[in-house]
């Protein structure tokens, strides 16, 4: 064997054995999740207990609004997070050029209407000044809501990236004051009434059930995504992560502490 063969084979040999090597070096012990603060950030505390059972350690990572856990995750600051449904991911995608996906159901957090000034919709005043998320999808998901409530009618084929421009009847001449999703919570006593997406709501003492005045049927189409980059959505420990996600023990911890406010969805 001459020099150029011997050399060849042993680069041969060393990618052969690197391989492996990196395939194991892929199957983490040790992960960090991004999560909004609330019931993704309770949930995810109960899954890390049962995750470090299986040998796998979690760290939460909380945010205070939807858009940094995605920019975080395809920086390569997280692992995976756990806070959005699949219409809010893949608007992401296609604006912002992500390289994420989906890998598994977790929880759905149908939305609700709240108000400190009515006890009901049919009650609000003419020009009402109403709160819905600035975020495309959940704006738009907020806007269909109040069609089937009957207060606004929205152009043909609007669907769920509806923005206010699409609403052609109005009857109340609802005013629509787009703000950042956390941030409605804070300014309810500055609105007629506003839309919550329930983490927030929750977060900041509202009962879904008790509180609103009208609230999105559980069976929607946002259920909540657990998020993870292309390039690892067959790692050993994304299949793991959903194991443990979708264990009776975090299914019983989500039942017992939201009692029907958060529903699994697994």
């Amino acid at each position: 064997m001459n020099k150029r063969q011997l050399l060849q084979s042993t680069l041969a040999l060393g990618l052969a054995l690197a391989a492996p090597l990196a395939a194991v070096a892929q199957d983490k012990t040790s992960i960090k999740i991004g999560v909004t603060a609330g019931p993704h950030a309770q949930i995810f505390e109960q899954v890390k207990q049962v995750a470090e059972k299986q040998g796998l350690k979690i760290q939460v990572v909380e945010f205070g609004d939807y858009i940094q856990p995605n920019a975080a995750l395809a920086a390569g600051d997280l692992d995976a997070n756990s806070y959005q449904h699949l219409p809010y991911l893949d608007a992401q995608v296609k604006d912002r050029g992500y390289k994420l996906v989906r890998v598994a159901d977790t929880v759905n957090f149908p939305i609700g209407l709240y108000s400190k000034k009515v006890k009901k919709l049919a009650d609000l005043p003419q020009g009402a000044k109403f709160g819905i998320p600035n975020d495309p999808t959940n704006g738009g998901r907020v806007l269909l809501l109040l069609q089937a409530q009957g207060l606004i009618k929205l152009k043909e084929g609007a669907g769920l990236k509806a923005t206010p421009l699409d609403v052609v009847s109005n009857p109340k001449k609802l005013r629509f004051v787009e703000l950042d999703a956390a941030q409605l919570p804070r300014s309810l006593d500055d609105l007629d009434a506003s839309a919550i997406n329930t983490n927030f709501a929750i977060s900041a003492g509202l009962n879904p059930k008790t509180d609103s005045i009208a609230q999105e049927s559980a069976k929607n189409p946002y259920v909540n995504i657990l998020v993870v980059r292309d390039a690892d959505k067959n790692q050993p420990w994304v299949a793991k992560l959903i194991k443990v996600y979708q264990s009776p023990e975090v299914r019983q911890f989500i039942e017992t502490q939201f009692k029907g406010s958060v529903v699994p969805a697994f």
